[in-house]
């Protein structure tokens, strides 16, 4: 018996291997065919673009010289307190994309002959995140490629602007799996639409356009706890941009939670993704 055990040990590995190997390439199969899709439609990125590009201008250059940055005093430059928000808006907008993609795919019959297939039960959302991730940064880049052409710069080390960066590719990564789930949830592409009616108060109650602390009492604290504010006050503080300020403890460590808010959202909203993909055509 322990001679059998010998032999069929191998095999175990093998097959294993076959099957992370397998996992990897139907992964990148369905990342290529959404890829393929974003190139032949690029109107998908540049609407995904178009709110953060016009708040750039409307906020920085019509109201700037009206808004106050909090420690900057008479002179501070608000496209420098703007900028990292914007980085985060462009981020969280993101997930409305992921939601209607997989809505689409999903009312078309797509994601049920992804099923049928001999692939990987875990390519499709895999392959969507992966996809989605790799647009984020294409968007990351044209923000701020923008960001740099109207004056802002990050005064900080190498070291701290790519852990800026990757800060919020972290928080557009946990976004992924809420625009998956509702993608799933939603009934139709149109209803996928409506969540910008979710998003905008997402980003509009938070420290993208004005410090928490210049907020009303009973609102600072909701602006304040907004996962969204912890990215935009810690890409701040690490870009050594004029900061949202503020004195309560998740404004104080804000690095901090721009790392927690994301592991949060990810253990949430990845298992209630897998589920509902799980229950799909039963």
């Amino acid at each position: 018996m322990s001679a059998a055990l010998t032999v069929d040990a191998p095999v175990d590995v093998d097959a294993s291997r076959g099957r992370l190997f397998w996992a990897l390439a139907d992964c990148w199969n369905v990342t290529r065919r959404y890829l393929t899709h974003f190139r032949r439609r690029p109107v998908t990125i540049a609407w995904q673009l178009g709110f953060p590009l016009i708040s750039v201008l409307l906020y920085g250059f019509v109201f700037g010289e009206a808004m106050k940055v909090p420690g900057g005093g008479d002179d501070g430059d608000y496209k420098q307190f703007l900028m990292p928000g914007m980085f985060v808006m462009t981020m969280a907008f993101g997930f409305m994309n992921t939601a209607m993609g997989v809505a689409t795919d999903a009312s078309k019959g797509v994601i049920d002959r992804f099923r049928s297939m001999p692939m990987a039960p875990s390519a499709v959302a895999s392959g969507r995140g992966l996809a989605d991730l790799i647009v984020a940064c294409a968007e990351l880049l044209i923000i701020a490629l923008t960001a740099l052409a109207i004056g802002w710069r990050s005064s900080a080390g190498l070291f701290d602007t790519l852990l800026a960066f990757g800060l919020l590719l972290f928080l557009r990564f946990s976004l992924i799996w809420v625009g998956v789930f509702l993608g799933l949830v939603v009934p139709t592409p149109e209803a996928a639409g409506g969540l910008y009616a979710v998003a905008f108060p997402l980003t509009m109650i938070s420290s993208v356009f004005v410090a928490p602390s210049l907020m009303p009492d009973w609102l600072a604290p909701v602006a304040a706890w907004n996962p969204v504010s912890s990215t935009g006050t810690a890409t701040r503080e690490l870009f050594g941009n004029p900061g949202a300020g503020g004195a309560s403890w998740v404004e104080q460590h804000a690095v901090l939670m721009a790392a927690v808010w994301p592991v949060v959202i990810s253990l949430v909203f990845l298992p209630l993704a897998v589920r509902k993909f799980k229950q799909l055509s039963r």
